[in-house]
């Protein structure tokens, strides 16, 4: 079960927070001496500036807001990973063609750069044409590629040698001891990597941390007190692949055993061991794992004295954070060491909430209310020696000399912590006085895996509000520098979720969505589950046919003659009312079309965009365009009159009659809803015929638009089968246009029957299938792409248009891609998707199950099985009806994959050569829907889209999820006709056009051209 609220609602108006956190420390805090306490070490650093490989060098030499930063970030993350030298050669060139090393000065790095890294202009191929700049071929020009591409590696890797303290703990505690030498610090260390995807990789991290306290122990004496020790920090994503609100049962059962052990371990070796700090919506399962392990350590080894966990100060609800560890410490009666960050996820952070509509933004979003926070929370610490021992990580220097006053106040015991390779010039200032201490948070790995810890460093440090940024920059003002962050700004720097689109008058709101790991915003969800019933909706008789379209045509003079305000604002009225009731729609798309609860949010949310969508665009198009439209006027010809003289012409929109909208059981809410408000925007009628799987989710749909205002004529649901019901809708005679989603095959039914009619040619909206495919070159990130394909592949039970059906992945890392991919699919939850731990629904019913599972057992027999079922999955599949786990097979060829297969069942096949091949490869199998790429090259992946004759082409990402207004969503070849739903395109074609010319002069001549010539 998900875990109970310890905090509060983390979605909070940023300035009552911070109104609170300024309370907290106004008090406490003379900002102004400890401006005047910091200014001698900034200027003793801008004097005597750090070594040229430590931070703040270089991000004054070469800031992430230029190119040549940009490129060694870029490259930093990717290049140490490319097992093979053509992607290699083509990452470096498209990274350092951006970029201009050549006007280097006298750093190391800099000579390097004259040297080597400026050298791509000569030898490494043209980003864009294959070719160096002299079109230069042979082995000359191949090691000439090679030899920049080994230059720019080993800069890279003296770039790692400043952050990671070690490649192995034998090399960090080695270098660790050579630096103890010049000054007394203690270590933190933190073993590289990112989250576990697999429970292999949870296992590989659980045995790292195990080995790292041991070698720790063996460094350390365990007589001394447990703050002088070295220690350790670990992250709870990398021990268990499921480190989900969701999930907490699992969590609780395997997770925090594994912990404890790590604890033990610690304890018996007198060392600190501190949890990390992880994203919002895991912070109330991270307290549940720590009161667990508290528990623990009070009942076993109370005199222990180094556990703990971090804290992030940009989060809004830090403070109370603090307040809960507090109590569960004096609960408990221990002491925990806690240290205290700003934090390390905020453009994550930023992109969730505004990706799921929340409320507000669960950070701060102005820098110096992070920077309030963070000396409110200090203060909070200082107060409450008893319970935790505080350890304050910061490397801006007005932020060290105020909590070193406000210590100075309560004389509670404390350290000061910093990164390896950061900080150590403002560092080198504050250690001279001998009362301070320090620690070292001390990253150690392979090089190869610096990556997302690196560049991480690199973009929070190097942005242009970072301390550290400013500190390097000599034309910063001293007191530009150390001003107080003691204000509050009244509104977001950012616009809030809801406002994504806009707040000026007119603007469309974005809908409002939902956190599912937040108590108060789930539990309705599940309330509404037991309460909505799935109501019957009665088949329609096809004999009735020309009946109601007789009643919808009637209705359709009334309502295009209906000013298009006041169909928007029905509309409209529609989408606040459909958000409000999204627990009862939610609950109807679980219980008929067996969502997941998550999937069913995001849905609701879609339908919502849709109305909104459309009326805006509907009240946007429709406006009479006098003609001729005259683009990019000069200004001296501002108000100048064009065409003929004598004469007016204006364009208009006007409705086509009577749609036929056509639905799947996909997507039995949005795409109802889609089709339905488009031709209501623009005047149309509708005869709407939703999936027979899904017709209760319809049903209640159609209620809500009747009951906002739209005639109950100009909108009729009929139900039924599709060879019987949907095919008399098309047949009828004076049919003005037919939208449908689903299958090609039936697509082209109707564009067969459509066409065989007497009259007028009807237009045919179809959004059809596909086989989607994704393109993966060595230069991705494993972890990234294995996400993406989970997700895009497994995510709806395979059940979306765009879902991805075909994975190509590159020769040099198919080994290690399907491997991950295999484990992560294995932490799957298959089941009812009433239980809001499931990952896998079944299929929408026994037809679709048969079909998918035919196509299941050839695959077996005609290629290699990489996903068979687990007893956990076998268990699943024989209590609820029509569920089929993740299945995936390898594959010679692409042209091998000849259907779609609408479920949960990927096909891989692995490529070498030149991506471009496999894009061409792609095109010949004829749909056209959606194309996932994955590369760090960005020329590389532009072109490819240019190449692929695709619809949508997502980019280092998954492949599902369009957002309405943003990504418009359609395909091309068998997968459709365009224009794309949720698109500025899409309500031109339920319209006609009219030109109406009227000649001003017929009444004796034209009295404006006469008044001005006299």
């Amino acid at each position: 079960m998900p875990v109970a609220q310890r905090l509060p609602f983390p979605y909070r108006p940023e300035a009552e927070v911070v109104a609170r956190h300024l309370q907290n420390v106004s008090q406490a805090l003379d900002w102004a001496a400890a401006a005047r306490a910091a200014t001698p070490w900034v200027q003793a650093v801008r004097d005597n500036p750090p070594p040229f490989w430590a931070m703040e060098s270089l991000l004054k030499e070469y800031p992430i807001s230029s190119a040549e930063g940009l490129a060694l970030m870029r490259l930093a993350e990717a290049l140490l990973r490319v097992p093979d030298a053509e992607t290699a050669i083509a990452l470096t060139a498209d990274q350092l063609g951006r970029a201009d090393f050549d006007g280097s000065g006298d750093k190391v790095l800099s000579r390097l750069s004259s040297t080597a890294i400026a050298m791509s202009k000569h030898f490494l191929p043209n980003a864009e044409t294959g070719t160096g700049p002299k079109a230069e071929s042979g082995l000359m020009a191949k090691l000439g590629a090679r030899t920049v591409v080994a230059a720019t590696l080993r800069a890279v890797q003296l770039l790692g040698r400043q952050f990671v303290l070690g490649q192995t703990m034998k090399e960090a505690q080695h270098e660790a001891d050579a630096a103890r030498k010049k000054t007394a610090l203690r270590y933190s260390y933190d073993m590289l990597g990112e989250g576990a995807r697999t429970d292999a990789d949870a296992q590989r991290y659980l045995k790292s941390y195990a080995d790292a306290i041991e070698s720790i122990a063996t460094h350390v004496d365990s007589t001394k007190a447990i703050e002088q020790n070295d220690g350790i920090s670990i992250k709870l994503s990398a021990l268990h692949p499921r480190f989900e609100d969701a999930h907490s049962d699992r969590i609780m059962a395997e997770l925090v055993p594994r912990v404890w052990s790590l604890c033990q371990h610690a304890a018996r070796a007198n060392i600190n061991l501190t949890i990390d700090a992880e994203e919002v919506e895991r912070q109330e399962l991270t307290l549940e794992v720590l009161e667990a392990l508290v528990a623990k350590v009070a009942a076993e080894c109370p005199q222990w004295r180094g556990f703990g966990m971090a804290m992030q100060t940009y989060q809004t609800r830090s403070l109370e954070l603090i307040d809960s560890v507090t109590a569960l410490a004096r609960r408990y009666q221990v002491r925990l060491m806690c240290r205290l960050v700003k934090g390390a996820y905020w453009d994550a952070e930023i992109k969730r909430a505004q990706e799921l509509g929340l409320p507000h933004y669960p950070v701060f979003t102005h820098k110096h209310h992070t920077d309030v926070s963070y000396l409110s929370c200090a203060r909070a610490l200082l107060d409450v020696p008893d319970a935790i021992y505080p350890q304050f990580a910061t490397h801006n220097a007005a932020t060290i000399a105020a909590i070193l006053q406000m210590a100075a106040r309560t004389g509670a015991p404390f350290e000061l912590q910093r990164l390896h390779g950061m900080g150590e010039g403002v560092y080198r200032e504050v250690l001279k006085n001998p009362l301070v201490s320090c620690r070292v948070y001390a990253p150690v790995g392979a090089h190869r895996d610096l990556l997302a810890y690196l560049v991480r460093r690199l973009l929070e440090n190097g942005a242009n509000s970072s301390f550290v940024h400013q500190m390097a920059d000599p034309t910063v003002d001293m007191q530009d520098l150390l001003t107080s962050p003691l204000r509050l700004e009244p509104h977001s720097s950012l616009p809030l979720p809801p406002d994504l689109f806009g707040t000026h008058p007119g603007a469309r709101k974005n809908s409002t969505g939902l956190d599912l790991t937040v108590p108060s915003m789930r539990d309705p969800l599940l309330a509404a589950l037991a309460t909505t019933p799935v109501p019957v909706v009665p088949e329609f008789d096809p004999r009735r046919t020309a009946d109601v379209f007789a009643a919808c045509a009637a209705a359709q003079k009334g309502w295009s003659r209906t000013p298009v305000a006041e169909r928007a604002a029905i509309l409209r009225r529609a989408a606040d009312t459909m958000l409000e009731q999204t627990p009862m729609f939610c609950a109807l798309l679980v219980k008929e079309a067996h969502k997941t609860w998550g999937d069913a949010v995001s849905e609701v949310r879609e339908a919502v965009d849709f109305l909104r969508y459309y009326a805006d665009e509907a009240q946007r198009i429709m406006q009479p365009l006098p003609q001729p439209q005259i683009h990019h006027l000069p200004p001296a010809l501002a108000g100048h009159s064009f065409g003929v003289t004598g004469e007016s012409n204006t364009l208009s929109l006007t409705a086509r009659g009577v749609w036929v909208c056509i639905s799947p059981w996909n997507f039995p809410l949005a795409i109802f809803v889609g089709q339905v408000a488009a031709a209501l925007a623009t005047g149309n009628t509708v005869l709407a015929k939703p999936a027979e799987q899904t017709p209760g989710v319809a049903l209640v749909a159609v209620q809500l638009l009747h009951a906002a205002g739209v005639p109950v004529d100009a909108l009729q649901l009929a139900h039924g089968a599709g060879e019987t019901v949907g095919a008399a809708l098309v047949a009828q005679p004076d049919v003005a246009g037919v939208v449908f989603t689903g299958s090609t095959q039936v697509a082209k039914i109707i564009n067969r029957a459509l066409a065989a009619k007497d009259g007028a040619i009807v237009p045919l909206i179809a959004e059809t299938g596909g086989i989607n495919a994704m393109l993966v070159d060595s230069s991705a990130l494993p972890e990234q792409v294995v996400d993406a394909v989970v997700q895009s592949a497994f995510r709806s039970a395979g059940q979306r248009c765009s879902a991805l059906r075909l994975l190509c992945v590159h020769e040099a890392i198919a080994d290690g891609v399907i491997e991950m991919l295999q484990g992560a699919a294995k932490e799957l939850v298959v089941g009812d998707t009433a239980d809001i731990a499931t990952d896998v629904g079944p299929v929408i019913d026994a037809e679709a199950f048969e079909g998918i599972y035919r196509h299941i057992q050839r695959l077996k027999v005609e290629s290699k099985v990489l996903l068979a079922l687990t007893e956990s999955t076998s268990i699943a599949i024989t209590t609820v009806a029509n569920l089929i786990a993740p299945h995936a097979f390898e594959v010679a060829r692409i042209a091998d994959v000849k259907a779609e297969i609408f479920g949960p069942v990927l096909q891989v096949v692995r490529w070498g050569g030149e991506p471009a091949d496999v894009i061409a490869q792609v095109n010949a199998l004829g749909y056209g829907l959606t194309l996932g790429i994955q590369t760090r090259i960005d020329s590389r992946a532009q072109a490819l889209a240019h190449a692929a004759h695709i619809g949508n082409v997502y980019i280092n990402r998954n492949m599902i999820g369009a957002v309405v207004g943003v990504q418009p969503f359609g395909g091309e070849g068998l997968s459709g006709t365009g224009p794309k739903a949720g698109g500025p395109h899409y309500l031109y074609r339920f319209c006609a056009e009219q030109t109406v010319t009227v000649n001003t002069t017929a009444a004796g001549g034209n009295a404006a051209l006469l008044a001005g010539a006299h």
